[in-house]
């Protein structure tokens, strides 16, 4: 047989799990062109044929009826496309035990019907089976768990035809999501069944008509056998006559022993009660003996006598015991809200909190003291923690003192863990460092550091003990064996809950205790709404990076002390990023700091100048910054679980620019001393390394420092900075993981080079313009013409001046610095050479003589500086002498041989700074 079609393809099926008899739609391709078409459909092996109900050829509804696989696929059969297949499964869930009131698609055995409320098979007749919809609206289920409920409604129900029903328990448990519209139907719903309450009973006879006429039939077939006997209202009859005999043996009897009886009832009455008063003694005796034990403290001996009494008279119908079991129950509830009460006092040791937490768990306590009191430490705790803010605070601002701010640890005494950071600085500041941590000390640290310290030490005595509570809690140990077995401990009722609610409490302690040291050292990083609550330190003064690294630290090891808890990594959290933020805060205000110092570093400028032309600045500058990087090791290493400081690239900027910043405030002071007026140096202590030659000898007696010297000594800090300092420096910055080491260092060299090259050329200045100027007026003194001149006998005075005047220059740099004669000495000679170029190129014409005398000077000059000449000052040179005519003849050129070079004589001769200058 062929077929036309495609075999049908099932690629779906909602829902794609259920029980027996759910509802599910099927889609796909091929599914049959109509009903008839349609002639089989298996689920999970289950013909589902009779429920199906064709939609389209895409879609099939149909009802999954009972199988024997728990999974299998859908397979639907066509006449035109034949047996198909599946490409998804469904999977068969075992039905669940179903209330009457509850949804099913399944048929329900209402024969024995099951309750889930009190767990028993109860036996209802089919006639009493309550109405699955009472208010005639749709039911909607509720989400919220069945115990949570119960915990709400106490000792209430939602079956409707309980004594205790529960009308809101009903409404949330069926119609939580159902709209007001909805519920004033269902109030016409009800009033409407109300008025047919009346015609209920005509419906029900005419439902059973039958039985009644049966029943109806056999009452009268009664009737008439009675009154055809007729022996039930006759006079006389033997009946009537031994019911009369009775009653007066009965009354005679009474009347006869009525007084010995009543005397022998009185004392079996006294003796039974004489018996019961020794027998039940334990009993009648409880009250008192429970009101002295409880003032005596001996709770156990109270539980223990109280398990045995309830024992035995707790369900009791006996009115006397009842009576005295109702006093016992009374003490008893006295003892649970003493016993309550004391346990939710604070402060209170963990051994008395379990001790209680047992006693109201063998007392059958309401309610959950375990909870209560875990809800009481923590209020407690976080009282502590804003009391001890509010303490500090008050104590602040009553007596603040010399050190409450913040304490000067370069001059003061300083506690261990930072007593040695600095102990290698200067000798002016070590001997603060010879006594050691005295009574004092606690008066000298700042109210913030020791508001954090003792912040932490409560936070670290309280939570132990809190955090050990809870665990108790959550595995039972609090609770003894009776109070588990007799069923009133719960445990597991809302764990869920109670460690989500117990995960905001610990959240909260540390959000408040994150929140209080925010508020204290870094005010600026809580919000708006915050500050009054954790903030209110009404300080100027910030903190030191030498205290801030000691709260650090403290703060660190309060964070290994709630790790070593095994308290969760994600509750701590919020240390780790107050941690973080601490150690910026810390490298900012130390970079701060350091700048600050390296500022006032030029008040410690003494001016002394080694042999190699430098003074103790550049050295103090480079131990200040490593002193700073040393006392930051601890900050920026990384402990485990910590963020590198330097991850955020707005971390790194800032750092970097401090850095810059420091590197800058150094140069400008560098400035600033060569700048600085005479009348502001201190030369009193002024004084030159015994090995650097003296070209003078010596200086003026009172050694008075110029400013051209103070220059020098500048310019050969400069170098010195550019060629060792600042590279030493960048390998510390490294050391120490810093980042953006390229950028700090090539802006620095870049501001040192300008400030070196701007200082050069002012010195140069003040150098050379006397000599260059000079020149004019000496080469014209006394009328001098170049036409008309004398024979030459020699170079003249001018030149011999003008080359004093740079052995001048020649001895004062190098007394102060012998690496700058070079570069000193050839910009003065370019300057001269210049200015000779130019004065030569000016002569409109020279006479024989005056070229001589001219060239003489100009070859003078050039020879003698000739060490020091540059390509500048070469061509400076052969300009001039290009500018001259030239030799006419060979007798000109043995002319200007003989002519004695008085000039190179006096160079080499003896004198001030002459053989010196010859030598170097």
């Amino acid at each position: 047989m062929s077929r036309s079609r495609q075999p049908p393809l099932v690629t779906g099926i909602s829902p794609n799990e259920g029980i027996p008899w759910t509802k599910v739609t099927i889609r796909g391709e091929n599914l049959g062109t109509g009903p008839t078409d349609l002639i089989g459909l298996t689920i999970c092996g289950h013909n589902c044929l009779l429920t199906a109900e064709w939609m389209s050829a895409s879609k099939i509804v149909c009802r999954v009826g009972q199988a024997k696989n728990d999974k299998g696929d859908i397979i639907v059969t066509t006449k035109s496309g034949g047996r198909g297949t599946s490409t998804v499964s469904f999977k068969l869930l075992k039905p669940e035990k179903i209330g009457i009131l509850d949804q099913s698609a399944v048929w329900v055995d209402e024969m024995n019907y099951y309750d889930m409320r009190t767990d028993r098979n109860k036996g209802i007749p089919p006639l009493s089976l309550r109405p699955a919809n009472p208010l005639g609206i749709e039911i909607e289920k509720c989400k919220l768990p069945q115990k949570n409920l119960e915990v709400l409604f106490h000792g209430m129900s939602a079956d409707f035809t309980s004594e205790n029903f529960s009308a809101a328990w009903y409404l949330i448990e069926n119609h939580s999501n159902t709209s007001f519209e909805q519920l004033k139907m269902a109030v016409t719903n009800l009033k409407r069944q109300a008025n047919k309450k009346s015609e209920g009973s005509l419906a029900y006879v005419k439902g059973g008509l039958s039985t009644f006429f049966e029943a109806q039939d056999a009452l009268s077939a009664i009737h008439q056998k009675l009154e055809a006997d007729g022996t039930e209202k006759v006079e006389g009859s033997m009946t009537q006559k031994l019911e009369n005999v009775l009653n007066r043996a009965s009354n005679t009897a009474d009347t006869l022993f009525q007084e010995v009886l009543g005397r022998k009832d009185k004392a079996d009455s006294t003796r039974n009660a004489l018996n019961v008063l020794q027998r039940f003694k334990f009993l009648f005796n409880l009250p008192l003996n429970i009101k002295r034990n409880i003032q005596k403290g001996d709770y156990d001996v109270v539980i223990n006598d109280y398990e045995k009494a309830k024992s035995l008279f707790g369900k009791t119908e006996v009115q006397v015991f009842k009576k005295y079991y109702a006093e016992v129950e009374a003490g008893i509830e006295d003892l649970r809200e003493l016993l309550l009460k004391k346990l939710l006092e604070t402060p209170s040791t963990l051994h008395d909190q379990k001790r209680y937490i047992r006693y109201l768990s063998d007392l059958h306590a309401p309610g959950d003291p375990a909870w209560q009191c875990i809800g009481a430490q923590h209020k407690w705790t976080l009282k502590l923690m804003q009391d001890c803010k509010e303490g500090h605070v008050k104590s602040l601002k009553g007596n603040p003192g010399p050190h409450s701010p913040m304490l000067d640890l370069d001059n003061d005494a300083r506690p261990s863990v930072l007593g040695h950071l600095s102990q290698t600085a200067s000798l002016k500041r070590g001997s603060s460092f010879q006594s050691g941590r005295d009574d004092t000390w606690r008066y000298k640290t700042p109210h913030r550091v020791a508001f954090v310290e003792k912040l932490t030490k409560l936070v670290l005595s309280q939570l132990p003990n809190f955090w050990k509570l809870w665990i108790s809690y959550v595995n039972g140990s609090l609770f003894s064996e009776t109070a588990e077995k007799s069923g009133q401990i719960e445990r597991s009722k809302n764990v869920r809950q109670r460690q989500n609610d117990f995960k905001k409490m610990i959240q909260e302690v540390m959000h408040s205790l994150v929140k209080l040291i925010r508020g204290a050292l870094l005010p600026f990083s809580l919000r708006e709404g915050d500050g009054r609550q954790y903030g209110g330190w009404e300080v100027q003064a910030e903190l030191s990076g030498q205290w801030l690294a000691h709260v650090i630290q403290t703060i660190r090891l309060t964070y290994e002390s709630l790790t070593a808890l095994e308290i969760p990594n994600d509750m701590l959290q919020i240390i780790q990023d107050l941690i973080l933020d601490l150690r910026i805060r810390c490298i900012m205000v130390t970079l701060q700091h350091t700048a600050e110092e390296i500022k006032r570093l030029a008040e410690k400028e003494d001016w002394i100048v080694d042999n190699e032309g430098l003074t103790s600045l550049p050295c103090q500058f480079e131990q200040s910054i490593v002193h700073s990087l040393q006392s930051l090791k601890g900050v920026v290493d990384c402990k485990p679980g910590e963020a590198s400081v330097f991850q955020q690239p707005k971390t790194q900027e800032e750092v970097c620019q401090l850095c810059i910043s420091i590197m800058q405030v150094f140069i400008y002071c560098l400035e600033q001393l060569s700048t600085k007026p005479d009348a502001d140096i201190d030369t009193t202590h002024l004084s030159v390394d015994v090995s650097s030659p003296d070209l003078f000898g010596s200086i003026h007696e009172d050694f008075g420092l110029t400013s051209e010297q103070r220059l020098l000594i500048v310019l050969s800090n400069c170098c010195y900075l550019e060629r060792h300092t600042f590279l030493n420096i960048a390998e510390h910055f490294e050391k120490h993981n810093f980042q953006g080491i390229e950028k700090i260092t090539q802006v620095s060299m870049a501001s040192l080079k300008e400030l070196d090259q701007r200082l050069f050329e002012n010195y140069i200045e003040l150098k050379a313009d006397p000599i260059v100027g000079s020149l004019e007026t000496g080469i014209y003194a006394g009328y001098f013409d170049w036409k008309d001149c004398l024979p030459p006998a020699g170079v003249r005075n001018y030149l011999k001046e003008a080359l004093v005047n740079i052995i001048a220059v020649h001895a004062e740099v190098f007394t102060i610095s012998k690496e700058l004669v070079p570069r000193v000495l050839a910009r003065v000679i370019e300057a001269v050479s210049e200015e000779l170029s130019r004065l030569m190129q000016c002569v409109s014409s020279f006479s024989r003589n005056g070229a001589l005398q001219a060239r003489l000077e100009i070859c003078a000059l050039r020879d003698t500086v000739a060490i020091y000449l540059t390509p500048e000052s070469r061509s400076s040179f052969k300009q001039a002498l290009e500018a001259l005519p030239q030799l006419a003849s060979g007798a000109d050129k043995n002319c200007l041989l003989k002519i004695p070079r008085y000039c190179c004589k006096w160079c080499l001769s003896p004198g001030p700074g002459g053989r010196q200058a010859k030598s170097s």
